[in-house]
């Protein structure tokens, strides 16, 4: 079986509940932003919990063409050691970043403020997806842009010599676009301004603090201001990446929907930017309680506890969304085994993931015999009126689709079928074999139950 030949698999109801303690990956984004922010420090920064999934090795690679030193050591951290802010290199090949979007759009940024040439490509999923919504804020730096129609990869930049501080108000409230913002006000001699219309993420800003860059954030409206002094000393600084919250939903929906089921995860990262989906299910009824508190490199922990429960429909305000971006085909899982209508609100983000994770979402719940609907930009699901399961779903390479459908299927009254399972590890590398440590019941299809 060579590369390219889909691998199937299937899940199915457990004979038992899932029970045990485990840890999920590093976090994805964080993961990545270490990466490229040692990778402009002065100095070595030693990575500990490092996601190694394949989108985060791309942006090692990157960085690596780029100039920085970066290397994995015995003891499985990670060890970078930057050039300095404004000392990149042309690298010497293209720069393929595999299925990541985060990993090419913020690495636009850094591209578009180093007096450097460089390409970018990625896998035909990304290929597809627009990267317009950073390149036409960046283009004001002084960077040239060229790029297939609707402003697709492959890519070519030609960085600025002398870029230009960038003053930026987010049409809508976008991470990736307001990182790729910060990390080519870095290089930009004065102040860059981005104005983000609600809260996104802050990974960035606090890796930013992290690196002894100048940052300062104020509240307008229900949104931030946010204001970068440009050319700091980024100093090496160690980090502590905690396991991600959109890897730990995975777990939990289905300790949540699988009877008598309790499990704990160590070490999840609680940021109150990336938790709407643990509040969104505490509000359907979801037994979640954290133990064991902490920080580390600026960034809130700790210890999940999660038992079975039974769950009620929930109506998702829009502006939640940017708290659980990724969370919402697990989501939607949970709630078509809820009692009672959910609805989910805003979603139109989700039209421009690795698929149309919206239409993607609403196809793999019908599939198996869920009753959903998209009004607008919302999706509708009535929980608990149908039998579950039994469907095959097509992932369209899209790793948290194909999570999703199998949690579904470990609830489900019929086994359900994924088309392909090689997407997953491009962010939870380990995910089936975690799961099975816990008692679930996953197996290629075709394989002896």
């Amino acid at each position: 079986m060579n590369a390219e030949t889909p691998i199937p698999h299937r899940a199915r109801r457990p004979a038992a509940p899932l029970a045990g303690t485990i840890a999920v990956p590093g976090d994805k984004s964080i993961s990545h932003r270490a990466l490229m922010f040692a990778g402009l420090a002065i100095g070595e920064t030693r990575i500990t919990g490092l996601l190694e999934g394949e989108d985060v090795l791309r942006t090692a690679a990157a960085m690596r063409a780029l100039g920085a030193e970066v290397a994995r050591l015995d003891d499985g951290a990670w060890l970078v050691a930057g050039p300095g802010l404004g000392a990149l290199r042309s690298p010497d090949d293209v720069l393929d970043m595999g299925n990541s979007g985060t990993a090419a759009r913020l690495l636009c940024g850094i591209l578009a403020s180093h007096d450097i040439f460089a390409v970018m490509t990625g896998d035909a999923s990304l290929r597809r997806r627009p990267m317009r919504r950073v390149i036409e804020p960046l283009a004001a730096t002084g960077a040239g842009f060229a790029a297939r129609p609707g402003g697709r990869l492959p890519l070519a930049v030609t960085g600025a010599a002398e870029p230009l501080p960038l003053s930026y108000r987010l049409p809508v409230a976008s991470a990736q676009v307001k990182s790729a913002l910060l990390l080519a006000g870095l290089n930009a001699r004065g102040v860059t301004e981005i104005e983000e219309p609600e809260p996104t993420r802050d990974h960035s800003e606090n890796m930013l603090r992290h690196f002894g860059a100048s940052i300062d954030i104020h509240a307008q409206g229900t949104g931030r201001l946010i204001r970068l002094r440009g050319q700091p000393e980024l100093r090496a600084a160690d980090i502590v990446v905690p396991g991600d919250p959109s890897s730990a939903a995975f777990p939990i929906v289905a300790a949540l929907l699988i009877p008598g089921s309790r499990i704990t995860i160590e070490g999840v990262g609680l940021n109150k930017l990336r938790t709407g989906l643990f509040a969104t299910l505490r509000e359907m009824g979801a037994d979640i309680t954290v133990i064991n508190a902490r920080e580390a490199a600026g960034e809130k922990v700790g210890d999940l506890i999660v038992a079975a429960s039974a769950l009620r429909g929930v109506d998702v305000p829009a502006d939640r969304a940017p708290s659980m971006i990724d969370e919402y085909p697990i989501l939607a899982i949970a709630c078509a085994f809820a009692r009672g209508p959910s609805r989910l609100r805003g979603l139109a983000e989700l039209r421009v993931k690795e698929s149309d994770r919206l239409a993607a979402t609403t196809d793999m719940l019908r599939a198996n015999g869920a009753s959903v609907a998209i009004e607008g930009d919302d999706l509708v699901i009535v929980g608990g009126a149908n039998r579950l399961g039994g469907g095959l779903v097509t992932t369209q390479m899209d790793h948290r689709l194909a999570m999703s459908a199998l949690v579904l299927g470990l609830a489900a009254d019929a086994p359900v079928t994924i088309d392909d399972a090689r997407f997953i590890d491009t962010s939870f590398p380990g995910f089936i074999p975690l799961m099975r440590s816990l008692g679930a019941d996953i197996a290629a299809e075709g394989a002896p139950a």
